[in-house]
This record gives structure tokens, sequence and C-alpha cells, in this order.
């Protein structure tokens, strides 16, 4: 398999999708994108992204686009070390929360970019919008988490990597968060293969 990711190892789709890739134990080979040189505009990369999309892995002649897209076929093709849980209702919220994270919250994606989380950056303070959003996530997270687990269903899965990023743009800056939703994010964090895409050199600093 090729995995086209951003060359610097910001994007969080890339990241849950190489999450994905790792605890699957498949093998792959990274191909680096450069994204500040509008590599992923040029036609060589339409040959392979449709919609010039990363992240985009390639399985033979195959490629698929969309970080959750690529979970699911991964899970198809390799069911034995699971990333989604086993029951049909969970599963289906797991992607819920995923396409959410996805593409709500924008004001917190604006205001505290993965620039903050993997390079460190010290940000503004939040706006009021943005801190409208945080509180959305806050409530939002604390009903999804039942009281005492560490984990959103009986396992670790896919989702909650996803949810765990969201929350540490907020963790890493500084912001206030409620602490077990902190704990929660901080113990996602040691993933071992979390920790493997956080440690990745980053041609920025």
């Amino acid at each position: 398999m090729k995995f086209f990711i951003d060359s610097n190892h910001l994007s969080p789709y890339a990241m849950s999708a190489f999450v994905a890739l790792r605890e699957k134990s498949i093998p792959f080979d990274v191909v680096p994108i450069d994204l500040q040189g509008n590599e992923h505009s040029g036609p060589l990369y339409a040959g392979v992204s449709t919609t010039l999309r990363i992240p985009t892995l390639g399985h033979d002649q195959f490629t698929l686009s969309e970080s959750s897209a690529i979970c699911e076929y991964l899970e198809e093709i390799h069911p034995a070390t699971p990333i989604y849980p086993a029951n049909v209702r969970d599963r289906a919220k797991a992607r819920e929360i995923q396409a959410w994270l996805r593409s709500d919250l924008m004001p917190i994606r604006m205001e505290r970019s993965t620039e903050v989380v993997f390079l460190k950056r010290t940000p503004a303070q939040l706006s009021s919008v943005a801190r409208i959003a945080a509180e959305k996530l806050f409530k939002a997270s604390e009903q999804l988490l039942s009281a005492g687990h560490a984990t959103l269903f009986e396992q670790w899965c896919i989702a909650d990597t996803d949810l765990a990023l969201m929350l540490n743009r907020l963790v890493m800056a500084g912001d206030q968060v409620p602490e077990r939703l902190a704990q929660y994010a901080r113990t996602q964090w040691q993933r071992r293969s979390v920790q493997e895409w956080v440690n990745m050199q980053r041609a920025i600093q």
C-alpha cells in the first residue's frame, strides 16, 4: 500500500488514517506531498486522487481519499484487528462522532490549528465564537464518555483518537478544559500508534 500524506505531518485526517493503518499492522509506504508547494494541485497528484485530497490510500490499482472512508475500507479488508466497535449501533455512533468532528466546530479548528498540537505554537485567546464551540464540544464529549470510562465504547476505537485530537487542540493551547476530558485526551495521546505520529519529524518548526 501507498499512503499519500502532507509532508509536514500536520493533517488531523492523515493522522487518523495513519493510526488505523498502524493499529491493523498493515505495511505501507509513506509518500509525502508538499502542500505548501501546492504539489497536491498538480497533474501528477491528480492521477492519484480525483478530488486532490490528502490523505489518499493507494492499494494496488485502487485509490481512496478522505480519512473516514480510508478507515472504513481498512476495516472491511482487514477485520481481524478492529478499529470500530463490534456492536452495530456503537459502530454507527463512532462514525457519527467522526463525521461531526470533521464537519463541525470550525472556530476551534481555525483558532486552534494542529500547529498548536504538533509544533507547540502559542495561539491568541479564543474568540467568543470559539468559546461557544468549545462549550459545545465539552457538553457533547461529557455525554459521549460514560462516567469512569477511558474510551468512548467498551474498547478503544478510531473515534477515540479523533476526539482526543480535537480536545488536545484546546488542552495543549492552555485553554480551560474540564479535567475529566483533559485526562481522557492525555490518556488517548499515549497510545503507541498516536505517539508514532506525534513524534514524526516535521520540516517546519
